[in-house]
C-alpha cells in the first residue's frame, strides 16, 4: 500500500488513525507496516517498552528505503500494567473493568529514521474514565471497536462517551503525538504542510 508519488514519509504501521494524524499535518506517507514482536522484555517499564517499539518498528520500516521512516507505539497503562490489545471478549470486558471510574495513563512512543539516525520520544497522558456500568462495557464489546484497540477503547470512537477528563496530548491517545512528532519530522527533513517549517 502506498501514498500519492513522492510521498515524503514512511509510516511502518497499518494503522488509519496514524494516517489521518499525519494527514492532518500534511504530511504524506508511504504504508508499510513493520512486523515485530511485541512482548514486553523481562522487568522493562511502560515508557521504555513504547519507544522501544516505535524504535524497532521505524528499523523495521525502514528496510530497503531511502525515506524517512516513522515508527510509533500506544500502550495502556494501569499502575505499571500494560494494557494491550484484547485477546477476546472477557479480555476485554477485564481491561474495561479495571479502567472503569479510573485514571490512567497512556503512553506513546514515536521514533523516525532520516539523516541524523534514529530519533525517538515518548508522551504520557493520563485519562480518567467514568464508572461503567457492565451492560455499557457488554454493548461497547458488541460494537466491535474494542477489538484491535491498546487498552479495549478508542478515545476518538464510540468510548469518547466515557471520558470524563484528559490531561495531556488527545492526539497522542489516538496514536501519534503530534506536537513531539512534528519535532522529529522536521528534524529528520520532512516537510509539514507542504512546506519546509522550521519547528524548534
Amino acid at each position: 500500500m502506498s501514498a500519492p508519488l513522492g510521498a515524503p514519509l514512511r509510516l511502518a504501521s497499518a494503522s488509519p488513525r496514524r494516517r489521518e494524524l499525519l494527514a492532518s499535518i500534511g504530511v504524506e506517507v508511504e504504508v508499510a507496516p513493520a512486523d515485530i514482536d511485541e512482548t514486553p522484555q523481562p522487568g522493562e517499564l511502560p515508557a521504555a517498552y513504547v519507544e522501544r517499539l516505535a524504535r524497532d518498528k521505524a528499523q523495521a520500516g525502514a528496510a530497503g528505503t531511502s525515506l524517512p521512516t516513522l515508527g510509533s507505539d500506544t500502550a495502556v497503562v494501569l499502575g505499571q500494567r500494560i494494557l494491550g490489545k484484547p485477546r477476546d471478549r472477557e479480555d476485554a470486558v477485564a481491561m474495561l473493568t479495571a479502567l472503569s471510574g479510573t485514571t490512567h495513563e497512556v503512553m506513546t512512543g514515536v521514533a523516525v529514521t532520516g539523516p541524523h539516525g534514529m530519533l525517538s520520544t515518548y508522551v504520557t497522558t493520563r485519562v480518567t474514565l467514568r464508572p461503567l456500568e457492565a451492560h455499557e462495557i457488554d454493548a461497547y464489546w458488541r460494537s466491535r471497536e474494542p477489538v484491535d484497540k491498546a487498552g479495549a477503547y478508542a478515545i476518538q470512537g464510540l468510548a469518547a462517551i466515557f471520558v470524563e477528563r484528559i490531561e495531556g496530548s488527545h492526539s497522542a491517545v489516538v496514536g501519534l503525538p503530534l506536537f513531539e512528532t512534528a519535532k522529529l519530522l522536521t528534524r529528520q527533513g520532512v516537510s509539514l504542510w507542504g512546506e519546509r517549517l522550521a519547528v524548534p
